[in-house]
């Protein structure tokens, strides 16, 4: 069973081109299914199998995750990846139908990103000068970059020294698929990073053949764990440790550019994502923004 699993998840890495952290949220969700579909075998006297998923099985799952308290938003991407499993069990020949099909999952409306307003992204982005580590100006450099083109946090911790052009102020990004695009950064960003490429990152390296472009203090690749703590610490010593997510800059960016006027096609192309829809999200906010704007200037709207 664990091998069918590998193979699937193989599948999604070098055919469907899945992210690393993507497969690997499917392997848990696929892990913790089959957990618990031995113990219903164990239950009842079978021998743990494929064979024993049955479409009462997997309600029996979906209810086991209910009420384990698990958010619906949860349920639904585990039932997914679920159906996707079993979808390439059933295309590989080693079942003859899915059970999950005819399931229905709880319906889910997409939420809006958490953005923050231009005045919290400065409070955040001077957090690292304020606080006088020894490692500000990386910190510094890094939410700078962040903001600046909107990038996944994956994408940022792998980007690697060549990847930067300061004098043209470009950075090449490897997105989902390993799909390359090019994305313009402003001035500030490009002096940050600057300053700690000459002046922090010499004394991390420890080997010259190292090419990442941001180092923790062992010398290493600095991890998403460890920018997500980085971030937010500096999070809380700026009041916003309450809305602040390892995305929040990158859906800021996408905001704000729509509010200043930017196109939607542009934004897409800068976020990588591959279809407009996912875009489109950010239009309610600044559609948002304009109705209370709206309802605080109208005279006929107070």
């Amino acid at each position: 069973m664990r091998d069918d699993i590998q193979s699937f998840l193989n599948y999604l890495m070098v055919e469907k081109g899945f992210s690393e952290n993507t497969t690997e949220a499917y392997e848990n969700d696929l892990r913790q299914m089959m957990t618990f579909a031995d113990k219903e075998a164990a239950k009842s006297g079978k021998i743990p199998g494929w064979e024993n998923f049955t479409r009462q099985t997997m309600l029996a799952y979906m209810l086991d995750l209910k009420e384990r308290n698990y958010a619906i938003t949860t349920v639904v991407r585990k039932m997914a990846a679920a159906k996707s499993f079993f979808n390439f069990m059933v295309a590989e020949g080693k079942l003859k139908e899915n059970p999950t099909e005819n399931i229905s999952t709880p319906k889910v409306g997409k939420p809006l990103p958490d953005a923050i307003s231009i005045s919290q992204v400065r409070a955040l982005l001077n957090q690292p000068v304020k606080s006088g580590s020894s490692e500000a100006k990386r910190d510094k450099a890094m939410l700078e970059l962040l903001y600046a083109s909107g990038m996944r946090v994956t994408e940022l911790v792998n980007l690697n020294v060549l990847d930067v052009d300061l004098k043209e102020e470009f950075v090449r990004c490897f997105g989902k698929g390993r799909k390359e695009r090019m994305i313009p950064i402003y001035p500030q960003a490009a002096q940050s990073i600057q300053e700690y490429l000459t002046e922090i990152r010499p004394n991390l390296v420890r080997a010259e053949t190292e090419k990442a472009l941001f180092l923790n203090r062992r010398g290493d690749r600095l991890t998403r764990q460890g920018l997500w703590q980085i971030l937010k610490g500096y999070a809380r010593e700026a009041g916003l440790d309450d809305v602040v997510t390892p995305h929040t800059l990158r859906h800021s960016f996408a905001t704000h550019m729509l509010s200043g006027g930017a196109d939607l096609r542009s934004v897409q192309e800068l976020l990588g994502h591959a279809n407009i829809s996912t875009t489109q999200i950010y239009t309610h906010l600044t559609s948002e923004h304009i109705k209370r704007s709206y309802e605080k200037a109208h005279p006929r709207a107070k």
